[in-house]
């Protein structure tokens, strides 16, 4: 099995990238979601560590942001919960799918959390910094405290960069995302 992992800034548009090479993909920013809304097990955790802002279930993601913008450790007893959970999500993922040919992980903390193997080929998706954040902002929910603590937690765009074999450049053009893919597909068979 070949794993793709897919870095890239926030906002750039890896998941868009990540659906459209055509293989199973592991989006680790969905499985988050999912335990917010189904994992009562992730909940009663959350409510131990933060007893002052969760307090519903299903977790509300206004109770997460106060949380997180209230102090830096609240994001680390947050991570230290959910991320734990997810990574048994993608170990089931890669479990359902080891007779495919290829997996796609999009998984936005891939690096550092140390999730990647050095066998995976990273894909770097870059972006305009101004197509990204014209993007984020047409985001209903986008909250630029929370944007800058979750940059704050991530290794910089470059450095994704520099470790990655191929990078897709998304002007958000179908066409030539597409096209992209197609050419890092046939460089990877």
């Amino acid at each position: 099995m070949i794993r793709i992992g897919i870095l890239g800034d926030i906002g750039s548009g890896k998941s868009y990238v990540a659906e459209r090479i055509g293989y199973p993909v592991f989006n680790a920013d969905k499985e988050v979601i999912k335990l917010y809304k189904n994992d009562l097990k992730v909940f009663k955790q959350l409510t131990k560590s933060l007893p002052k802002f969760i307090y519903s279930f299903p977790i509300n993601k206004n109770e997460i942001t106060a949380a997180i913008l209230s102090n830096n450790s609240n994001l680390k007893k947050i991570i230290k919960i959910v991320h734990k959970e997810v990574r048994k999500k993608m170990n089931a993922f890669l479990k359902r799918n080891k007779k495919k040919r290829i997996v796609i992980l999009d998984i936005p903390l891939l690096l550092e959390n140390k999730i990647n193997n050095k066998k995976d080929i990273l894909v770097f998706v870059e972006s305009k910094r101004s197509d990204i954040l014209k993007r984020l902002k047409k985001r209903n929910n986008f909250n630029e405290k929370l944007y800058k603590k979750f940059k704050s937690i991530q290794l910089p765009p470059s450095y994704k960069k520099m470790r990655s074999k191929f990078i897709i450049r998304n002007d958000f053009n179908n066409k030539s995302v597409k096209k992209s893919i197609k050419d890092i597909l046939n460089q990877i068979k």
